[in-house]
């Protein structure tokens, strides 16, 4: 199944010219430690002064309601000041809320242009978003070399649901040739930054010997990871395993798990 969520990252953003580094720095210093009222005091002035970086940044409080009272419109104003310099998150922001119609009328060409010239940027969650616009074809005609282009630009960036769609377009031979092993792969890397429905297929790959050897050990560690991650399908996997299982591999499967996990998934072989 294919994850079809439209990400807004809700981080506040660093990068500012170094004249205003100190006022633009305090600020991200009290949003850190959870003082967005300090936050919002440093930013404002450096927003109406024009710093794109601190508009992004007030938009994202006036979206989620930070310090001041949620306004979606207020959020659009200034996602849009930032995305008019050129200004990469707030161009993909702004192509959130076009796409979603938050704080402005849905329009989905705007939210595609929006996102092309912060995907051309190399902003990888824009690079995303266009992916899925293009994948799933609900608001533009679908292409899925397009959606694969724009996949994998997200996915070198080590966007895990980029990774993770990407697999499937592998698996399933959308927009690309297929092969198992590049699927295997993609999803390995989406699966070891924590993803569960990544894990979860994985662990099917190796269930079933598709692109990676054959290993019932790997099958349950995945699933079971991925069902502690979420993933139900992960859940069933890692239970029909272990009635497959001797007591033994069952032992060692549970071993590797809680490896793999206490290495936050990069010792999981």
């Amino acid at each position: 199944m294919k994850i079809y969520l439209h990400t807004l990252l809700l981080f506040f953003c660093s990068f500012i010219c170094c004249s205003l580094q100190a006022d633009f720095q305090s600020g991200l210093d009290a949003a850190k430690r959870g003082d967005y009222i300090a936050a919002l005091g440093a930013w404002q002035p450096l927003a109406e002064e024009g710093s794109a970086a601190a508009q992004y940044n007030l938009g994202m409080m006036y979206k989620s309601g930070q310090a001041v009272e949620k306004n979606q419109e207020t959020a659009v104003k200034w996602f849009l000041l930032s995305a008019q310099q050129g200004f990469a998150p707030g161009q993909s922001a702004l192509g959130l809320m076009y796409r979603s119609g938050d704080g402005v009328s849905q329009d989905y060409i705007a939210a595609v242009t929006w996102y092309k010239l912060a995907a051309d940027q190399g902003d990888a969650d824009a690079q995303y978003n266009l992916g899925l616009i293009y994948d799933t074809g609900s608001e533009l005609p679908q292409n899925s070399e397009l959606a694969v282009k724009w996949y994998t630009l997200a996915a070198e960036q080590g966007f895990a649901l980029a990774q993770y769609n990407l697999g499937l377009m592998y698996k399933l031979g959308q927009g690309v040739i297929k092969d198992d092993k590049a699927a295997a792969r993609w999803y390995r890397k989406a699966a070891e930054q924590g993803l569960g429905s990544a894990q979860t297929n994985l662990g099917v790959m190796y269930a079933f010997g598709t692109g990676v050897e054959k290993n019932f050990l790997y099958a349950y560690m995945w699933g079971g990871l991925g069902a502690s991650n979420g993933s139900v399908n992960g859940q069933k996997l890692r239970d029909d395993f272990a009635l497959k299982m001797s007591a033994s591999q069952l032992s060692e499967a549970k071993k590797l798990a809680r490896e793999c996990k206490i290495s936050d998934y990069k010792s999981c072989y």
